[in-house]
């Protein structure tokens, strides 16, 4: 071993990169080892820095502090992009109703968390690691341990992730025994709920109608006049007058008799076909001719932030009927504007889709191609707003969103708004993957090198089984008392509601639990549904605690 730290010294950069590397391929690989179709994921590597930082292995510290915020600094950014397309959205419907559920659950996790640390007498960064570890949520731990360096408390800084280390594996089991006692309690309605379930999938509801005109009314309009086409949401792409078919533009007159294709969902297009006509035996789509459709994708940075009318594709004759955009399909007009990654609907005839398909870019490998400049200036605006105090009413101190709160908020609010300009914010999904994996690892591996003699001291020779139960309390009540309040209250299907339990503690192994029960995808919507607003909760709620914890 002398030999080998003569070559690698320890203080240096090279050993604290080797024991990194080290500590993130055992922690990977222990965390994708399965016990009862559950496993640590992602947390297997803070284990595996814990144990090894028990061993021996303690590369410099100053080096694993930069490592840790860096990690910590690009997995947030990356989930910020990830969630951002769809945080707005995900309060619609159903989705509204499992997030209030899912922010009921943060506070009274929260309220157990400060209640039990004041009984039982525990230090501030102790009950917050518990409550980290007891939701299951890697970002609020590293939210945390950010936040609490600029407390008197950090030198307890190693206590959060040992806190959090102890409550983690209870708190899996927690979520699944919740989900077993609610189909237990809910018996008859959860195996109806499994049994009855009409399988979910992502296809598009978007249909098309071949209608042939009949109301007499329309008779000599232009297609853009006909009466509800824009309050019903319909695009009209093809019109077939006399045996004859063309592609249908806006300004283009329909006649009694004439036939025209209609794209919209089913039900916009049941109540506009009452207003135009009866369907045809003749469909549109089948009608020998040189007009096709395809689609297209928006790669081209010059039409980025365009409407449709300005992007100039209806110079080349064609149209365009419908989007598609983070997995979501739905029709679009003239004052559609494009997005970077949008996948449209082009339909004309061949040599003019190809001229249009030209203008908006249709090049997929773009997409797999990351933009580095927007990604450095999301960090360098979430940096910033994460270092500016600013004052919560009732609250004394200032507070600051840190680097786990700043760049989270820049890249939601980047991704959401997708471009500025012709600087575009998408990132290929395999990139985000790749750039979240990194930092969380790094950021993991430090925190367990760090941590692995206080971790077994409180195990074997203090309060770490006390620790243990207490947290799996603090995991368990919340979901219990929520799940059973969505069954009585709102008769909630059973496999949405076990999604949206384990998105209220973003939780993969218990969603991977859920969607072991039917091969339906609703309990991965639901999980989806609440997962934006949950993270984003998770990582405030936590350096709240920091800041204003009541001890």
């Amino acid at each position: 071993m002398g030999n080998f730290y003569s070559i690698i010294p320890p203080e240096g950069i090279a050993f604290t990169v080797l024991s990194l590397a080290l500590t993130g391929a055992i922690g990977l690989f222990i965390g994708g080892i399965k016990v009862f179709k559950i496993n640590f994921g992602i947390a297997g590597v803070l284990f595996a820095g814990i144990i090894l930082s028990y061993l021996g292995l303690n590369p410099n510290e100053k080096i694993l502090e930069f490592v840790r915020e860096f990690g910590l600094i690009l997995f947030v950014y990356a989930v910020g992009t990830q969630v951002g397309p769809g945080f707005f959205s995900s309060f619609k419907r159903d989705g509204l109703k499992f997030n209030v559920m899912a922010t009921a659950i943060i506070i009274l996790g929260i309220f157990l968390a400060v209640i039990i640390s004041k009984i039982f007498g525990l230090s501030m960064p102790l009950s917050i690691g518990m409550y980290t570890g007891a939701v299951t949520n890697t970002p609020s731990l590293a939210s945390a341990q950010q936040a609490i360096v600029n407390t008197p408390f950090v030198d307890k800084l190693n206590d959060i992730s040992v806190g959090y280390a102890l409550a983690y594996p209870g708190a899996i089991i927690a979520i699944i025994i919740n989900f077993i006692l609610i189909r237990l309690i809910f018996k008859k309605e959860s195996q109806s709920d499994i049994e009855n379930l009409v399988k979910t999938s992502k296809t598009s509801n978007i249909e098309n109608y071949s209608i042939k005109v009949e109301n007499k009314n329309l008779d000599g309009i232009k297609i853009k006049d006909i009466p509800a086409i824009n309050t019903f949401n319909i695009a009209i792409s093809r019109i077939c007058k006399n045996g004859n078919l063309f592609v249908a533009h806006e300004d283009d007159i329909v006649n009694l008799g004439d036939i025209v294709l209609a794209v919209g969902t089913k039900e916009n297009l049941e109540q506009f076909m009452k207003i135009v006509g009866t369907i045809s035996n003749m469909d549109l789509r089948k009608m020998p001719s040189r007009i096709i459709h395809t689609r297209v994708i928006v790669s081209r940075k010059q039409v980025i932030g365009k409407t449709l009318e300005e992007s100039g594709i209806y110079s080349h004759n064609v149209i365009a009927t419908r989007a598609s955009r983070a997995d979501v399909e739905f029709i679009i007009g003239d004052d559609y504007r494009f997005q970077y990654g949008d996948n449209i609907v082009l339909v004309g005839e061949e040599v003019d889709v190809k001229k249009a398909s030209g203008l908006l870019g249709n090049s997929p490998k773009d997409l797999n191609h990351p933009q580095l400049v927007p990604l450095f200036i999301g960090i360098i605006t979430g940096v910033i707003i994460g270092s500016i105090p600013f004052h919560i009413p009732g609250f004394s101190h200032p507070i600051k969103i840190g680097l786990a709160g700043g760049p989270l908020l820049a890249a939601i609010f980047f991704s959401y708004r997708q471009s500025i300009g012709t600087i575009s914010w998408y990132m290929p999904p395999a990139g985000n993957l790749m750039l979240r994996e990194i930092g969380i690892v790094l950021f993991l591996a430090s925190v367990g090198l760090k941590s692995g003699e206080r971790f077994f001291s409180m195990l074997i020779y203090g309060s770490g089984l006390k620790i243990v139960t207490l947290s799996f309390i603090i995991s368990f009540v919340p979901i219990f008392l929520s799940g059973i309040f969505m069954k009585i209250k709102f008769k909630s299907n059973y496999l949405s509601l076990c999604g949206a339990l384990a998105g209220s503690m973003t939780d993969p192994p218990a969603l991977a639990f859920a969607n072991s029960l039917s091969s339906s995808n609703l309990a991965s919507m639901s999980y989806a549904s609440v997962y934006p607003w949950v993270m984003f909760l998770r990582i405030i709620s936590a350096q709240i605690l920091v800041l204003y914890f009541p001890i």
